[in-house]
């Protein structure tokens, strides 16, 4: 049997892809089996201590769970009405678990169209929390931005940029004034069978820089539009610092100043993955009560301190794409590893986000 093996890149996570020259898979999101819920002991997951400070974070003997296996591409998490929300971005649907592992599909087609082939990163993205109590879902193959209300109904919220589409919102959250930041990345356009294909010149793709927005009073701003890739997106928890991952071509995180009008200055590069091994590029990022940041990038997730010190490294059996903390007490953390939902239990607190009650 002849193979050939493609490097993808899901949303800000390298995948290996292996296609039989003489076999016929059905990749259509339609015909992906039913993932499994089931607790039970992360084999070959593990957590690295780099600096003694990470035992005030991470109980020294905690382990990590595997919560539930079997999804494409799990993405996009978020703690909302007691149970963690999730994407499987390649699968299309919608899901939510409780800390108990009860899994629950909340929304099938969630991308925003009926199927497509489950190698494309063209399903659903990130969620969060409304002031309302509502829920905000990014839909990366309706280039857009809605608004779910508890029947799960769909309504438009932001699906342009001076009057033409978004690329593929990737992630979000709101800040302590009430403004939504997102992070709009070419995903969309991005050819998992083919990676020389430039993303940036896909037919349809109309928005010439990929930028990190903000939304406040009704007006959408690109704040910043020197990224090539912007993905994860996290505050300080005085909201005076933003982080931003960049995926590619250049694996790095960086932060910046946010002025109290919404424009941030003082760019700085807080971690350079370049030189890192491991799987996984920076994707999904979360700040915890302490202003620690927890990135996704080559190797696993790193816990990093506002001084820019890694204090420990998380390395799961899957890549790792995102992660956010939840539990009433905000003391556990769930990770999306690609085809599973992990979790950790912690000593300290993440961030909460805001209109999380």
């Amino acid at each position: 049997m002849i193979s050939r093996t493609s490097a993808v890149l899901a949303g800000g996570a390298v995948l290996l892809l292996a296609f039989a020259a003489d076999a016929a898979p059905n990749y259509s999101t339609a015909a992906q089996p039913a993932p499994v819920a089931k607790i039970e002991p992360a084999k070959g997951a593990s957590v690295t201590r780099m600096d003694k400070a990470l035992d005030g974070i991470i109980a020294p003997g905690a382990k990590i769970e595997r919560l539930a296996t079997g999804f494409v591409f799990t993405e996009g998490p978020a703690w909302h009405k007691g149970e963690m929300w999730f994407s499987d971005l390649r699968g299309n649907k919608l899901y939510s678990i409780t800390p108990g592992g009860k899994l629950t599909m909340r929304l099938d087609h969630a991308g925003g169209v009926d199927s497509f082939d489950s190698r494309y990163f063209r399903g659903s993205n990130a969620v969060a929390t409304t002031p309302d109590g509502g829920l905000l879902l990014e839909q990366h193959s309706a280039h857009r931005i809605v608004k779910l209300d508890d029947k799960m109904r769909v309504t438009s919220f932001l699906d342009k940029y001076e009057g033409k589409p978004l690329n593929s919102p990737n992630d979000m959250l709101y800040a302590a004034d009430g403004a939504l930041w997102f992070t709009d990345p070419p995903y969309f356009y991005a050819d998992p069978t083919n990676p020389k294909v430039d993303a940036d010149k896909a037919a349809g793709k109309v928005q010439k820089t990929n930028n990190v927005y903000r939304y406040k009073d009704g007006k959408l701003t690109a704040v910043i539009t020197d990224l090539p890739r912007p993905n994860g997106i996290g505050f300080s928890p005085d909201g005076k610092t933003l982080y931003i991952s960049n995926t590619e071509p250049k694996a790095q995180l960086y932060k910046y100043d946010v002025k109290p009008d919404g424009t941030v200055t003082n760019k700085k590069l807080m971690f350079d993955w370049t030189a890192e091994k491991g799987a996984g590029v920076p994707d999904g990022l979360k700040v915890d009560s302490k202003g620690n940041i927890w990135a996704t990038g080559e190797g696993g997730i790193r816990i990093i301190s506002p001084a820019g010190k890694v204090l420990g490294q998380i390395v799961l059996p899957e890549v790792s794409a995102n992660l956010a903390f939840g539990g009433n007490d905000m003391k556990s953390l769930y990770i999306m590893g690609s085809t599973s939902v992990y979790r950790l239990p912690l000593l300290i607190a993440g961030e909460r986000p805001m209109y999380v009650k």
